[in-house]
């Protein structure tokens, strides 16, 4: 019986060498040492995605994460030419494409050859991934959930040996405990930021700077805190059922001098109206919003409105808008709350102020009168009424206050003297 020539193995499916124990060690140690060296998410996965082709001898290597709300993927970090411009605009729902399908059933997906037939695949043409034959695709877990995919892909068609997957997975998880540090880290920080925030906004109010300061340091320190592209206040003002801009860090003047609100108009006015805070996911499709066109232009797109309350009173709102969409988680809307109602502490300490400053400023005036009143009633012999007339009619005459014709009539009887 004759024997059968052995089959050549194609070139281009050629399986890479075997990865040797000592060689796996010292990628394993690499990618440890990288990973302890910094709590920077970005420069963590920068530097991964660039050990990770190193390893595999890949021609690119992409990494994905999912959002806080778990229902879209985004790439954070590749390892390609040119692809700096398209990192974070590139997303992916869970279940679209091999990177969506992976992320959705927490499973490997290894392609030797022709990965763009596979009926998950799924193009872009800004990432030209229609160029590479080999495609290998892992979930990033963390504490057993999914937090993002990590592909690798050849040019070339390329088997992916046990060896590199089993490496690659290992790579996964490390890459997924240090994602979930670099994450806690960057909590820490934020909340760390945001107390002090909220503890300058708490100085900046007890501080004796006039209310306009006070007000514009809020949305200034408020803006940066969340992130917001414009922080705005607005005031009520009760006669006319009105809202309108007090204060806003916002340099564009059509923005500033945007049109007053009626109460329970657009989205700041209902806040005021059933005094609780509404989130709004891209005001530009939002019926009901009033400035559309203006967010358009001004490259505003998420919203949280907060009502300023005291008591049980709501006398204006806080707006925080961001450049992107965003979803307001409850810790976001908790902060800015607090912002808004020590905002409203501050207004109503300057009001009481400014009511005690006018009390004031009427007794002294009384008195004033009503010295000028017996100096009038002792030098012409004329009732207190007709002095009283006749220092109102001076005041009209010549468009002083009555304080200021009182002042005048005591300082000429005390020359006299």
């Amino acid at each position: 019986m004759t024997k059968k020539p052995a089959k050549k193995v194609s070139q281009k499916t050629k399986p890479k060498e075997k990865i040797n124990p000592n060689e796996e060690l010292e990628i394993l140690r690499t990618i440890t040492e990288t990973i302890s060296s910094s709590l920077d998410l970005e420069e963590v996965l920068k530097q991964i995605v660039e050990i990770v082709v190193k390893v595999t001898k890949g021609d690119a290597c992409l990494l994905y994460l999912l959002n806080g709300d778990k229902d879209e993927l985004t790439l954070r970090a590749s390892k390609k030419r040119r692809s700096k411009n398209i990192l974070d605009k590139i997303k992916l729902k869970i279940g679209e494409g091999i990177t969506g399908w992976v992320a959705q059933k927490n499973k490997m997906v290894a392609i030797s050859k022709n990965a763009t037939q596979d009926s998950r695949f799924k193009i872009f043409n800004t990432l030209s991934e229609d160029r590479y034959e080999a495609f290998l695709s892992l979930p990033i877990v963390s504490r057993s959930n999914v937090i993002g995919v990590i592909n690798v892909q050849h040019k070339k068609a390329h088997i992916h040996s046990h060896e590199e997957i089993a490496l690659m997975t290992t790579i996964a998880g490390q890459v997924g405990s240090a994602i979930e540090n670099a994450r806690l880290y960057e909590e820490s920080t934020r909340r760390a930021a945001q107390l002090t925030t909220l503890a300058e906004v708490s100085e900046t109010i007890a501080s004796k700077r006039y209310l306009n300061e006070i007000l514009q340091l809020i949305v200034t320190m408020t803006a940066e805190m969340m992130n917001s592209k414009i922080c705005s206040i607005m005031f009520l003002d009760e006669k006319k059922g009105e809202l309108t801009i007090e204060a806003t860090q916002s340099l564009s003047k059509e923005y500033i001098k945007k049109a007053p609100l009626k109460l329970g108009e657009s989205v700041s006015g209902r806040v005021v109206l059933e005094k609780r805070p509404i989130t709004i996911l891209d005001v530009t499709k939002e019926p009901g919003y009033r400035y559309s066109q203006l967010a358009e232009k001004e490259g505003i797109v998420s919203l949280l409105s907060v009502p300023m309350m005291i008591k049980d009173k709501a006398i204006g709102v806080i707006n925080s808008y961001t450049d992107k969409k965003h979803k307001f988680n409850d810790e976001e809307i908790k902060i800015l709350q607090s912002v808004a109602n020590q905002a409203a502490v501050a207004i109503e300490n300057t009001n009481l102020m400014e009511e005690g400053l006018a009390t004031k400023e009427a007794l002294e005036t009384r008195k004033l009168v009503e010295r000028a009143k017996g100096i009038l009633m002792r030098e012409s012999n004329i009732s207190e009424d007709n002095a009283h007339k006749m220092i109102h009619k001076k005041s009209m005459d010549t468009r002083k206050t009555m304080k200021e014709i009182a002042e005048v009539i005591i300082l000429a009887y005390e020359i006299r003297k």
